[in-house]
């Protein structure tokens, strides 16, 4: 029975073992149940700086009351104001983007929305992320005012 049990462990060990003609830069193969997870699709507008030239909009600018407490108030604006960058929250399955409700001469109400995944039996991470996500504006901002409001949706 001892040496029943001996065998079972030395062949066990040994599988873990790694073989000792492994050529120099060589990189490990992979396990073989692990297979690479295809890449997420950029989302249109989302980047993780503003483009060269932006500038951040003054708080005095920015209503971000119907946004939760710990949101991101980041806002930034193009070089010709014509454009308008936003640090979103997505988690998980969920993707962040930004869309304008509203725009006229005093304000612009901004929708950033994340969107989760709801597909039955998908396995999602439990992260946070803070993309940058913008939108277009029809006029440049110039002081209207930017009216920012939070919203959650399900796919």
């Amino acid at each position: 029975m001892l040496a029943g049990i001996g065998i079972v462990l030395v062949t066990a060990t040994a599988c873990g073992q790694r073989p000792e003609t492994v050529s120099p830069g060589a990189a490990p193969a992979p396990p073989a149940s692990v297979t690479p997870s295809p890449a997420l699709p950029v989302q249109p507008g989302s980047a993780q700086t503003p483009p060269a030239g932006s500038a951040v909009v003054p708080p005095a600018q920015v209503d971000a009351s119907k946004l939760p407490q710990d949101y991101s108030h980041e806002v930034y604006v193009t070089a010709d104001g014509k454009a308008l960058y936003f640090r979103a929250e997505e988690g998980g399955c969920g993707r962040a983007t930004a869309e304008v409700q509203q725009e006229n001469a005093q304000q612009i109400v901004v929708n950033l929305r994340e969107t989760q995944s709801t597909m039955q039996g998908r396995m999602c991470t439990m992260d946070i992320r803070y993309p940058l996500v913008s939108v277009p504006l029809s006029e440049p901002l110039g002081q209207r005012k930017v009216i920012l409001v939070s919203l959650k949706q399900n796919r």
